[in-house]
């Protein structure tokens, strides 16, 4: 994944090396010794470029969990308002010879101008542009960082219907590596849009004799070049664009106020010999700067419209990251369990299978609505942690290799029915209409009972049943003899229908496979896992080293891989319209990277069709289930394991609740002095002039 990055990366280094000739102003030279001299000189600007660069990683990190949180989601006003604009424009020109060669300027032409801009006017020795134009990129970032977070707009190939994300999908490597570092929601405002023109708005005004107007004309060619290649590669609205000018153009403003004071600072002429003091006269370091920071303090002790806005902006700074951490932070650990190994959840209930006892495993019961509170024990058989149980509603069935007990979780002591069994593999409860239904997997053989006991026949012969799950008054199960195939019987009637799961990936990501000495084997492919309800079917099916996640629609019997083919997708929990998995995205079995070797959670929304990351960090977790309102799942914590419920619908705690509330009447107060001062300021500067 990182060979592709690193040939695009070279690639707009060299380039611009290559090209210094071309735009060096008639005056300069080219000497070698330079380029280590401007690495002196420069080093803050550059500085700056890469903490921007690890700065946009992290928010992209932050903004993939927002987004998963609270479903922020704009790209439906832009479309609104486009419609298939960009779709036609896609379709005129789409060609194969354009997509490869205007994918690689995509990416390498952007590494081109952000990093080649500041290179050119620093290795010159222009500090007057380098300085603005240094600023003015950090501008941009920073203003774009509010639309990043808070107006997530998807990219048109991933939302429009036809449209594809031609760059996306150019080959496996690509797309692996744009899936990496893009979250596919930071469309507005377009970078690939407001960098650029930012540099050509810098230029256009800060450049006084002209030196660098070769190179501000091809800054604006590729600038409309860059406004083409997002609208054809399906990765930006025209919307985008705009958004990308206005804040190039607040950027370069922004940049002029704030260059004389930033620069003043952080010169490297000057702050070499002002960390040359600190080390070698650190009393006088000290002296100089508390002497400053006094000096600041009673600006602020007698504020005047400058500081007073100063202070309205950090507060507001103040209240937006409270609140985006919390949002960040929506999922709560559940205190009931010491050290769970397994969890079925139902209706606002969960079931944990706990390793406290040094007897056995222990079924404890917890209300997900009070995860702060103990969970519960009901009463159980001696259970082990190869036992089965299954929760449906408020209905508890549990066994062990000889017994058979059901319990509703309102009455923990009270046992509804105790069943002789014989080395079951699953035992599962299901609501029908009517009654509760528990079904028994043992010896390939599926047998169902009456919350009361009585057997109930079921219309099938199969002896070699593997798996089985249950959805109401239907149950899916796959036999030895067929095993890519989900058979769904009826309780009440006789029979069932095939379903055959088709794992078979696109032909470059089994070549992928291949090369990793991994290859796959359909011919022993197997279902591990089955989850389904009325409308869909979704069942893991192992092909090799990795498990793919095959979504089957009943009723037209289209289905399809979910997420990438070439990387393992397993834990799949199916419910109210939402498939949740853990899913080992980049992770090459034949060659480990640790930082892949975590779990992470994704959920599919089935309506909108748009896949979220819900855990975007370096802790394994897996197993979610699905429920109406929560989402739970399993998490690893130091050395032991943790169970986490995740709220479907965000709310803010208590302490943003309260930030929230003082900031906006201090907010208030702040803008209301600021406005106020800026008046009298306005008024008195006046007087002054007509003096």
């Amino acid at each position: 994944m990182d060979g592709i990055y690193l040939t695009w990366m070279i690639s707009a280094l060299a380039l611009g090396v290559i090209l210094l000739p071309v735009f060096k102003p008639p005056w300069m030279e080219l000497r070698l010794t330079t380029f280590v001299d401007f690495f002196r000189r420069y080093w803050i600007h550059i500085l700056m470029l890469f903490m921007i660069y690890n700065a946009k990683d992290g928010l992209d990190q932050v903004d993939r969990i927002l987004m998963a949180n609270t479903g922020l989601d704009m790209t439906p006003w832009l479309y609104a308002i486009e419609g298939d604009l960009v779709l036609h424009l896609q379709q005129f020109f789409e060609a194969e010879w354009l997509t490869i060669l205007l994918t690689h300027f995509y990416v390498a032409g952007f590494m081109f101008i952000c990093y080649v801009s500041v290179f050119y006017f620093a290795y010159f020795d222009d500090r007057w542009i380098s300085d603005r134009v240094t600023l003015t990129i950090a501008w941009v970032y920073i203003f774009a960082i509010p639309f990043y977070l808070f107006f997530n707009v998807r990219v048109t190939g991933d939302y429009i219907p036809e449209m594809e994300t031609l760059a996306y999908s150019l080959n496996p490597e690509i797309a692996d590596w744009f899936r990496r570092i893009d979250p596919f929601t930071n469309c507005m405002p377009s970078l690939h849009i407001g960098v650029p023109f930012s540099v050509w708005l810098c230029l256009k005004r800060f450049d006084e004799d002209e030196r660098w107007a070769l190179y501000r004309k091809i800054v604006l060619a590729y600038t409309i070049l860059t406004c083409f290649t997002i609208l054809y590669l399906g990765i930006h609205w025209i919307l985008d664009i705009i958004g990308g000018m206005l804040v190039a153009s607040a950027a370069v403003s922004m940049a002029e106020r704030t260059s004389p004071s930033w620069w003043k600072i952080f010169d490297e002429r000057t702050i070499n010999s002002r960390l040359v003091t600190v080390f070698t006269n650190p009393r006088k370091a000290f002296s100089i700067i508390s002497s400053k920071f006094t000096k600041l303090v009673k600006t602020f002790l007698k504020p005047k419209a400058k500081q007073t806005g100063i202070l309205a902006i950090a507060l507001m700074i103040l209240v937006v990251s409270v609140i985006t951490w919390d949002l960040t932070h929506q999922s709560l650990s559940a205190s009931g369990a010491e050290a769970p190994e397994g969890a079925s959840a139902a209706d606002g209930w969960l079931v944990t299978l706990d390793n406290r006892s040094e007897f056995g495993a222990l079924i404890l019961v917890q209300d997900i609505s009070k995860v702060g509170e103990d969970a519960i024990q009901v009463i159980q058989p001696l259970m082990n942690f190869n036992s089965s149980y299954s929760l449906d509603g408020s209905k508890l069935v549990m066994a062990n290799s000889t017994v058979l007990f059901v319990v509703d979780v309102n009455y923990p002591d009270q046992i509804l029915l105790q069943h002789p069994v014989n080395n079951p593999q699953q035992v599962l409860i299901t609501s029908t209409n009517n009654e509760d239904v528990i079904m028994i997997l043992s010896n390939g053989e599926i047998s169902a009972l009456s919350i009361i006991g009585e057997e109930i026949q079921l219309g099938i012969n199969d002896q070699d049943i593997s798996l089985l799950s249950t959805n109401g008054l239907e149950y899916a199960y796959v036999t030895q003899s067929s095993k890519t195939t989900i058979n769904i019987g009826r309780i009440g009637t006789l029979g069932s229908i095939a379903y055959e799961m088709n794992a078979t990936a696109p032909e470059e990501q089994d070549e992928v496979l291949e090369q990793w000495g991994t290859p796959v084997d359909m011919g022993n492919a197997s279902i591990t896992q089955i989850e389904f309800d009325t409308s869909y079917i979704v069942s893991t099916i192992n092909v090799s080293t990795v498990d793919r996640l095959v979504l089957l629609e009943r009723i037209s019997n289209e289905q399809w891989i979910v997420g990438d083919g070439k990387y393992s997708s397993v834990d799949p929990s199916l419910s109210n319209g939402i498939l949740a998995w853990s899913g080992y995205d980049h992770l090459n079995p034949s060659l480990p990277l640790e930082e892949y070797l975590d779990g992470e959670i994704y959920y599919l929304n089935l309506t909108t069709n748009y896949t979220h990351i819900l855990t975007s960090d370096k802790i394994n977790q897996w197993g979610p289930i699905v429920l109406e309102n929560h989402l739970v799942y399993f998490e690893e914590s130091g050395d032991s394991t943790v169970i986490k419920i995740h709220s479907w619908n965000p709310e803010l705690k208590t302490y943003s609740n309260i930030v929230l509330q003082i900031g906006s009447i201090l907010g208030i107060f702040l803008v209301f002095i600021h406005l106020s001062q800026r008046q009298q300021e306005a008024k008195q500067q006046r007087s002054d002039e007509e003096e």
